[in-house]
């Protein structure tokens, strides 16, 4: 996500903290418990949730990957630089690719995808890491499009010109076994339905380049999330489970968003990707898991009333 959008974490009330996350908190503390609050049911269509990196970026790698197996996600996003998440430079630097394996092999977890962002901490993005991305077996690499203001009259030529300039880091991505998910923000070039519309139609290599959708920043130019995934279709190769809110209310049943549209719409698109019950701001890891703990819940509530 563009620095632009981050939302800072607003300080809960001691009685609300203590009503809203003592009882998700007890139950990860009681014996026996399963860990799995994220695992989802068997179902025709199955939801893969992955835990993006970012949403602890003070802590290690490692123990990122211990909290998000204890919690049930089945697999890892994995963020470049960006604001004080410092995760995939430090696994570069001090894992390297079997180190990376051995952790995630250790903790059960594969890799969703790893995020790439060009931003003023991290100015080149994926080429940065395609050869390490190559070596740990290629996947998905999520990435922004272009921080642009575009006219509508405009928008053909600018994604034309998007996907000129992107050839290079598709070359690459081929290389590498590389797909990579072009994440829409606001004020960028894919941003609006329009905007998706054209990127699907004009994309030169679908094999390679296909779509991330965030709907927090569908939410806040009022567009339609399940038009954008009808939209998107088979390139839809990464969502978020994020919704327009303050803090927690980021999440996936915190605030008022309701989610069990939107993943009737993945249902319906048969969508293999993941789905990242995601938020920015600086809650404690604690805070974080006891709010993932009821998100996850949520989202198995509405992956069941979903695929009803």
């Amino acid at each position: 996500m563009n620095s632009t959008y981050l939302t800072s974490a607003r300080a809960l009330g001691r009685r609300q903290f203590i009503r809203t996350t003592a009882a998700p908190l007890a139950a990860l503390a009681m014996p026996g418990w399963s860990g799995l609050a994220c695992a989802a049911p068997a179902s025709p269509w199955r939801m893969r949730l992955a835990f993006s990196s970012v949403m602890l970026a003070e802590l290690p790698i490692e123990e990122v990957c211990t909290r998000a197996a204890k919690l049930g996600f089945e697999a890892i996003d994995i963020w470049c630089p960006f604001d004080r998440c410092k995760h995939l430079s430090d696994v570069v630097a001090r894992l390297g690719p079997e180190g990376l394996k051995q952790l995630l092999a250790k903790h059960k977890l594969t890799l969703a995808s790893f995020t790439t962002y060009t931003t003023e901490a991290e100015a080149v993005g994926f080429p940065a890491y395609a050869d390490f991305i190559g070596k740990c077996g290629g996947g998905l690499v999520v990435r922004e499009s272009q921080y642009i203001r575009v006219k509508p009259e405009e928008l053909t030529a600018a994604m034309r010109a998007f996907f000129e300039k992107l050839k290079p880091q598709i070359e690459q991505a081929a290389q590498a076994k590389v797909r990579l998910a072009i994440e829409n923000h606001g004020d960028a070039l894919l941003s609006t339905p329009d905007s998706f519309k054209a990127f699907v139609d004009l994309n030169p290599a679908p094999q390679h380049v296909g779509l991330g959708v965030a709907p927090y920043h569908l939410q806040n130019i009022r567009a339609s999330v399940e038009e954008v995934l009808r939209t998107a279709g088979s390139q839809l190769l990464f969502f978020y489970a994020w919704q327009t809110g303050d803090g927690m209310n980021q999440l996936p049943g915190h605030g008022p968003a309701d989610f069990v549209p939107w993943l009737k719409a993945l249902a319906h698109l048969n969508y293999q990707g993941f789905l990242s019950p995601f938020m920015h701001g600086r809650p404690t890891p604690d805070e974080l898991t006891a709010g993932l703990v009821k998100a996850c819940a949520y989202l198995k509530d509405c992956h069941t009333r979903a695929i009803d």
